[in-house]
């Protein structure tokens, strides 16, 4: 039996091939829509990133099984938990899942060593109570297991429940904004501990956040959602680079999106932008002569050339522009640069760089748009919506 698409087709591939990691399928057009696909291999951690509504709780609560969609699969470590073709759905008991929710769900009544035994009440008192206090070190908590969840503050309440999911075992973690409930001093010390979790559980983990920076540090891979459905999956470094579409980048908040028309210069493929003809490395000789396509450009790939030294550069791309905007975000500072035929471009700079550069608003300053870092996107263009993805 084949995967349902998330556009309601199939993938081949057989459930045999599935006997590592978390893979997820599924598909309904209402009342919540869905039309995800994503996968996580044992020990990466995957980041749902999206804007409110997206689904990305609900996704969770799926592969849970405390939500049951219309159509797809849902497998892990080998086995099938939902399918909707052969009617098909392991209770959430059976799925071994550990959930980390977002106010984290301790029992108030029990103290901290008594919520990390809870999953563990297959197993005899005495070693419920060793399982428990072992967890309980693990996430550095030793000494405070007879506190009750008022007596422990929101970062130690946090790492109680991360134990308590892990305490049963399970073969995938489901994290649901784990880190939104506390103050940022403690929010930083919570992504570290993590990162040296992961160290020592093998594992898919799934988690949800708003924090893009967050997904950025935690994550192996991210996978952007919109309304229900799942636009790009790919490594951190890859989807700010190379979107898939205008409407991901946005939702990845970047915004260096331009439309341009290929031509040919002298023999040599151009992007015409503007009054500019822009050398393209990677993908300009595959599109036909006379085509409108948006292309990105990732902030990195722009390059601010020093008044005293302008670039030489072959694949630079030299463009003039005006300072429109400078807004100093402490050793961090964002500049906006206005083209003459009136397009913005934006990048971030090193503030004392600003500075020994006399960037102030209305200078005129030269950059480089480096050939390798456009990254064009054919069949969109950028005023695209959020059905562009849904075809």
């Amino acid at each position: 039996m084949g995967w349902p698409g998330a556009g309601g087709g199939y993938v081949a591939e057989s459930t045999s091939g599935l006997a590592a990691g978390l893979h997820v399928a599924v598909n309904q057009t209402g009342p919540i829509p869905l039309a995800a696909e994503f996968v996580c291999q044992p020990g990466e951690l995957l980041a749902l990133v999206g804007p409110s509504g997206s689904g990305k709780t609900t996704l969770l609560r799926t592969i849970a099984g405390l939500y049951r969609p219309q159509y797809g699969q849902i497998a892990c470590a080998g086995n099938v938990w939902f399918d909707s073709d052969r009617k098909h759905s392991l209770s959430p008991q059976h799925r071994r899942v550990g959930i980390v929710f977002q106010d984290y769900a301790l029992f108030p009544h029990l103290t901290a060593l008594e919520n990390i035994q809870v999953p563990l009440r297959h197993l005899p008192p005495s070693q419920r109570l060793d399982q428990a206090e072992q967890w309980l070190a693990k996430v550095r908590l030793e000494g405070l297991g007879e506190r009750y969840p008022y007596a422990l503050s929101g970062g130690q309440r946090q790492r109680v429940a991360l134990a308590r999911a892990l305490a049963r075992d399970p073969h995938v973690l489901l994290l649901d904004e784990p880190f939104s409930a506390v103050d940022q001093v403690t929010r930083r010390r919570l992504q570290r501990e993590l990162a040296l979790l992961r160290q020592q559980i093998e594992i898919p983990i799934v988690l949800v956040t708003h924090d893009l920076e967050e997904a950025t540090a935690l994550a192996d891979q991210i996978c952007v959602l919109h309304n229900g459905v799942s636009l790009q999956q790919g490594e951190p470094e890859a989807l700010f680079s190379r979107p898939s579409s205008p409407l991901v980048a946005r939702l990845l908040d970047r915004h260096n999106l331009f439309e341009g028309v290929v031509v040919e210069v002298e023999g040599q493929r151009r992007l015409q932008w503007g009054e500019r003809y822009l050398e393209v490395t990677n993908g300009l000789a595959e599109l036909p002569l006379g085509e409108t396509v948006t292309w990105y450009l990732p902030p990195s790939d722009i390059v601010l050339h020093r008044r005293d030294r302008p670039s030489l550069g072959e694949r630079e791309n030299p463009v003039a522009a005006t300072v429109s905007e400078l807004v100093v975000l402490g050793g961090i500072t964002s500049v906006s640069l206005r083209v003459n035929h009136g397009a913005i471009l934006r990048f971030d700079i090193a503030t004392h760089a600003a500075r020994r550069n006399q960037l102030t608003s209305g200078a005129v300053v030269n950059v480089s748009l480096l050939a390798e870092g456009i990254h064009l996107i054919p069949g969109h263009r950028v005023r695209a919506d959020a059905h562009d993805k849904r075809k």
